[in-house]
């Protein structure tokens, strides 16, 4: 082999581990994930762009929500026709890629920072498109799947570590988050809430530097002003403060019914058993015929945010862009189109609180609230119901408009609507969709070890086994006392029949005993291979069991192994220490 070759063999591998070995190694990791973050801000970014120039024929460069009209024909068929083209589209997908895919927070709560590239790919498009004709979603959700796709594929090339894989996974979700909104310290924090779930110092180093790098590479190639540009604000008083926990709560409340009603309606759809490709169409046309009367309500609504005039709009044309926005969100993800409701959120929100101080100066006009700051704390309380993140949701806010005191309400009334939201709903969007589905995780808090630790890794296969028709007697001088602690009782086809436990049969039994199966117990409980570990001390727990046999299946019964309480335990105590520097910083 010639010094090249090694070269080429071998470089791979020393760069691997010196990556391994070295914390600092990882930052140089996540610089190049940010930079590849905000390379996808800018690329995905352009291609919205032109398919609003191509689909609408507005300006280009210009966002589609921030068109005070379009053409009637253009507004209800491009989005009409667009869902129907993605129905189909879902269509052929499934049958490539027939399995769904996973974003970025159920990859490191279940999946130790894994994600597929191709996949994402397929989301960043499916988010383009969808986005693209017009339908009330977020870019966002295409921006930190393929930027943490990205991320995922770095990691995978230099064989990291679970923790250090989870955490450039969320390195590629702040860069994401960072270019898009214009905010680097939320990007970051979107990282720790939300992705990674936890913050350590250790991990303010490569999220700072992704997050920071995106947000610089977006900015620079990107052809729209990133981030949100608001009108005067004005001016924040101490009554502010107090008014913003009323804020707060009505904030919580519209998250948790928006949340819900996107269920609701993807309920009502499947009752209607429309073909595929019609639920999507549906939804684009009722989203198109919304547009003839507001234009603001298409897209994410990021241009929306830009509006100069965003301010002095009408009370009555607030309120009514307000539900329109609201409903066209639920009808478009609830008919199948992908994205998020991040962008979505930050307009409602800021509708919402111009709608709430309006109300307010109008039952007593001696406060007069100012309509600016209340648009400010009304878009990052809502959006810290949805989408989960006060932290994040209040660094938006400062980062938008450079004022401390005005974040001082702001974080005032996330703080009251993240808490509402968690009393009396207890999901964040993503994880209500994981609900929806069947999950149980909360948050990307890394629980995959424990979907991993099965019945099957934890049981001893040595079983000793007896047929449940032999005599007490003989049973007696096979096993003596000391021997075994249990034996597992089977019938004559080798079918598990219970737990005979050697010092029982040892001691007086009632006369009329004479077999093993008299003193059998656990006859009917069982544990089996595919269970985790928690819903197998469930059952030790509920049947208050020292040991259970595990069988192959229901239907067959013969026995595979055995499993004591006590070791299941110490088998969770291990991998719960192993994995306790991913959890100590769990928000």
């Amino acid at each position: 082999m010639t010094t090249v070759e090694t070269f080429y063999l071998e470089a791979p591998r020393r760069l691997r581990a010196l990556v391994r070995a070295r914390e600092s190694s990882l930052i140089f990791l996540a610089a190049l994930t940010g930079v590849l973050g905000g390379i996808v801000v800018a690329a995905m970014s352009a291609a919205l762009t032109f398919l609003h120039h191509a689909f609408f024929n507005i300006p280009y460069g210009e966002h589609l929500s921030a068109q005070l009209s379009l053409d009637p024909l253009l507004a209800v068929a491009v989005p009409t026709l667009g869902g129907l083209i993605f129905g189909i589209s879902l269509l052929a997908v499934h049958r490539w890629r027939p399995n769904r895919e996973i974003d970025p927070i159920e990859a490191n709560a279940l999946h130790g920072g894994r994600m597929s590239f191709r996949g994402s790919i397929v989301v960043a498009l499916q988010t383009i498109w969808s986005s693209g004709v017009g339908s009330s979603v977020g870019m966002e959700a295409g921006y930190t799947q393929l930027s943490s796709g990205l991320a995922s594929s770095i990691g995978r090339a230099f064989h990291l570590r679970r923790s250090d894989q989870r955490l450039l996974l969320g390195c590629g979700a702040a860069a994401a988050i960072a270019g898009a909104f214009g905010a680097p310290l939320a990007g970051a924090f979107y990282a720790f809430e939300l992705v990674i779930s936890g913050y350590t110092p250790a991990s303010l180093a490569s999220i700072g530097i992704a997050s920071i790098t995106g947000y610089a590479v977006a900015h620079k190639l990107t052809p729209l002003t990133p981030g949100i540009v608001l009108s005067q604000i004005g001016t924040v008083t101490g009554t502010d403060i107090v008014i913003a926990i009323a804020l707060g709560f009505f904030a919580a409340l519209t998250g948790i019914t928006l949340m819900r009603a996107v269920a609701m309606w993807d309920a009502a759809l499947n009752r209607l058993k429309l073909w595929q490709p019609l639920r999507p169409a549906l939804g684009g046309l009722i989203v198109g015929l919304f547009a003839l009367r507001a234009p603001q309500v298409m897209s994410s609504g990021h241009g929306a945010l830009h509006l100069t005039n965003l301010m002095s709009l009408s009370i009555g044309t607030i309120a009514i862009l307000f539900v329109m926005k609201i409903t066209a969100s639920v009808v478009s993800l609830g008919s199948g189109f992908r994205g998020g409701l991040f962008f979505s959120s930050l307009l409602c929100g800021a509708l919402g609180g111009q709608l709430f101080a309006a109300t307010i100066n109008t039952i007593t006009p001696t406060i007069h609230l100012e309509t600016g700051v209340y648009a400010v704390m009304g878009m990052s309380a809502l959006s810290a119901s949805v989408i989960g993140g006060p932290l994040t949701m209040t660094f938006i806010a400062l980062e938008t408009t450079g004022n401390l005191w005005l974040s001082t309400a702001v974080l005032i009334a996330v703080i009251v609507s993240t808490q509402v939201t968690r009393e009396m709903f207890g999901y964040s969007f993503a994880t209500w969709r994981f609900h929806l589905r069947g999950e149980t995780i909360r948050s990307a808090a890394d629980v995959g070890w424990i979907r991993d630790l099965l019945v099957r890794r934890m049981m001893r296969t040595d079983v000793t086994t007896i047929l449940v028709t032999t005599p007490i007697d003989l049973f007696r001088e096979q096993y003596p006392l000391g021997s075994k602690t249990q034996v597992v009782a089977v019938d004559r086809d080798n079918r598990y029949a219970g737990i005979v436990f050697v010092a029982e049969a040892h001691s007086e039994v009632e006369t009329s005993v004479r077999t093993v199966g008299g003193i059998a117990h656990h006859q009917d409980v069982f544990l089996l291979p595919d269970m985790g570990v928690r819903e197998a001390m469930s059952v030790f727990d509920r049947e208050e069991a020292e040991s259970l046999a595990v069988i192959d299946g229901i239907d067959t019964r013969h026995v595979v192994g055995l499993l004591t309480e006590a070791h299941a335990l110490r088998r969770y105590a291990e991998e719960s220490e192993r994995h306790r520097p991913d959890t100590l910083g769990e928000m």
